[in-house]
């Protein structure tokens, strides 16, 4: 198997129906700007139909199956979200029906839109590889398989994400990609290294996800057995013989970032440009803001991959982005326990402008004597500095103060 510049240009004009892929714009940041001494220019993927790329290779599959007279009626695949959800959109608009196998543990705002979107959602294992085993379990010889990144109608789909790059930012140095099973950096990677030989192209691998650079060093595809990751939708735990060859051939550089460079990347698009991505689409901000890449003085296109971002995860994301920046801090304040401490102390914070999220009691540890207690304080700040200012005036006030996180 093998995708060539054609066959994204052919799926380009296959997908052409904008009431179903739609050309995402590309946006500026002053911000990173300022912070990379790059060009910034963002392609919008997040706002694509059903928030990420994976309409445009589900839908070149499957427009181009039913254009050929197939007579198959079902469609079949497994994903942890976003795959699953362009599937079961593209199966929709191409009169097909659609059965996407998800694991138990998926976001359910990905199982509520992709049943949504017209899918019949079934559950099943713990990860993406056991959901596609039995995805693949049930399949039939009738029915039309769409495998998330194995197979290069989809792989050219993704591609076309590339063509679009090119010719919105013709001068562009750099292009960053997500990298999970490798299908969208393996279309983007052919169609950007024929027409932009110039051009570099970066895969990003999440730490707890990353499968590539074994691979590379190997000469053959690798997989996990155990993902970890907030960004679930490049969760794959593998790329298959197809997007391996695509990389080896075209793809320059393949950096990792860790959960916090996610996270507080993540927290710099909403803050700063005002995007609302999921963690996958997050790694390529993560990487041009690392130190493991240097963009200085160039054109660079991160892609914001997708927007599927659910309220839970959200959450997550910002306590543990908050808490690494120093805005979320828990205290735990050794006392006297007398009535008054609890409200001296609180008092004490409160008069530097913080806000107590909660507190409790803690009585009965075994280095505490009899009538001593901990306090227990979780605390907004605005920062270290903050956090510091308010640790230093406890402390003044006679106290044993631990910073808990």
């Amino acid at each position: 198997m093998s995708v060539s510049l054609s066959d994204i240009q052919e799926a380009r004009d296959r997908i052409s129906d904008k009431a179903v892929v739609r050309e995402t714009p590309i946006e500026t940041s002053r911000s990173l700007e300022e912070e990379t001494g790059a060009e910034i220019r963002f392609k919008m993927e997040h706002l694509q139909k059903t928030g990420s790329f994976k309409t445009r290779g589900a839908y070149n599959k499957l427009k181009r199956i039913t254009d050929s007279g197939c007579e198959a009626t079902e469609t079949i695949a497994a994903s942890a979200g976003n795959h699953a959800q362009g599937v079961a959109f593209a199966a929709t608009k191409t009169g097909l029906s659609s059965t996407i196998v998800m694991p138990k543990n998926a976001p359910q705002a990905k199982i509520d839109a992709t049943a949504d979107y017209g899918a019949d959602v079934k559950l099943h294992g713990h990860d993406f590889q056991e959901a596609m085993d039995h995805a693949q379990s049930i399949a039939d010889d009738d029915a039309i398989f769409v495998h998330a990144y194995d197979d290069e109608d989809i792989v050219a789909g993704q591609g076309t994400v590339g063509l679009e790059i090119l010719e919105q930012v013709p001068e562009v140095d750099t292009v960053i990609v997500p990298v999970g099973g490798g299908g969208l950096i393996g279309g983007i990677a052919t169609a950007v290294g024929e027409l932009s030989p110039k051009t570099r192209i970066v895969g990003v691998q999440a730490h707890g996800a990353a499968t590539v650079p074994e691979s590379l060093q190997k000469g053959e595809p690798c997989a996990i057995d155990e993902v970890r990751t907030i960004a679930d939708g490049i969760a794959t735990g593998g790329i298959s013989r197809l997007t391996y060859e695509l990389i080896d051939e075209y793809v320059d550089e393949i950096v990792t970032v860790s959960e916090t460079e996610i996270a507080g990347s993540l927290l710099f698009l909403l803050e700063r440009t005002k995007q609302m991505v999921e963690g996958a689409g997050a790694t390529t901000v993560a990487a041009v803001r690392s130190e493991k890449l240097d963009v200085r003085g160039e054109t660079v296109v991160p892609l914001l991959s997708g927007g599927n971002l659910s309220m839970t995860d959200l959450q997550t994301v910002l306590t543990h982005g908050l808490t690494y920046r120093g805005q979320l801090i828990r205290l735990r304040v050794h006392i006297v326990d007398e009535p008054g401490k609890m409200n001296q102390i609180s008092e004490m914070i409160a008069n530097h402008g913080a806000n107590i999220r909660d507190v409790r009691h803690e009585r009965s540890v075994n280095d505490l004597n009899v009538g001593e207690a901990y306090l227990h304080f979780r605390i907004t700040t605005s920062g270290t500095a903050h956090s510091d200012r308010i640790v230093d005036s406890i402390r003044s006030l006679g106290y044993s103060v631990t910073r808990v996180s």
